[in-house]
């Protein structure tokens, strides 16, 4: 079964507890935070200090998708603020296996995340080492856009690959996430969907996250 993780990106940000707590009731099955620093993308959203305050209202997993530059000085933060799950894009690191050993160091799981406009080869040499891989099916910085089909080739290759050499990582797929779309995801070998406006735009968001769990 895919497993749900909505981005809190598309939540009310004055209702951020209570936003976690429904997705508990909504039966999510993990709280995926978007940290942009307005530098590796151009919008800015939270840092560490929003962590460590939804940790103190969930006992969901918190996966903090860090989208800034220089990340291997933040990762240890972000896991000490309450993250079960550190992913960040190799591109913007000067230290990619030392921000990946920190956040294993601290006991969490670590991945890293293909933007829409790079090659997966820029994760393969970490296959190894990740406990997930994250495929952007948008371009990162921004919530509400559009599906990218094309993007998922990488997904399905990721599939293969992990099978052929027996690594252990999930595959999480980030944006434009939908029930419509859902099928797409399942085909390609995806453990993990991050939906944002999907579920907390939704009419029935309890019911969009069952549609996604397929």
């Amino acid at each position: 079964m895919i497993k749900v993780a909505p981005s809190i990106l598309s939540a009310d940000f004055c209702k951020m507890a209570e936003a976690v707590k429904n997705l508990e009731l909504w039966q999510a099955d993990i709280v995926h935070c978007d940290i942009m620093d307005g530098v590796y993308v151009p919008n800015i959203t939270f840092g560490m200090p929003m962590v460590r305050a939804l940790r103190k209202y969930t006992t969901l997993p918190l996966d903090a998708h860090l989208m800034i530059t220089l990340p291997e000085k933040y990762v240890g933060e972000f896991c000490d603020s309450g993250a079960d799950i550190v992913t960040f894009h190799p591109e913007a690191s000067k230290d990619t296996r030392g921000a990946l050993d920190t956040i294993k160091g601290k006991g969490k799981k670590c991945g890293v995340a293909v933007n829409a406009d790079m090659p997966l080869e820029i994760a393969l040499p970490y296959f190894a080492d990740i406990d997930l891989l994250v495929i952007m099916t948008v371009q990162a910085g921004f919530g509400g856009q559009s599906f990218k089909e094309d993007c998922l080739k990488k997904a399905k290759e990721a599939d293969v690959l992990r099978k052929k050499h027996g690594y252990g990582f999930q595959i999480e797929v980030d944006g434009g996430v939908c029930p419509q779309n859902i099928g797409l995801l399942k085909a390609a070998g995806v453990d993990i969907a991050v939906a944002g406006s999907a579920v907390f735009k939704a009419q029935d968001p309890a019911e969009a996250v069952k549609r996604m769990q397929i």
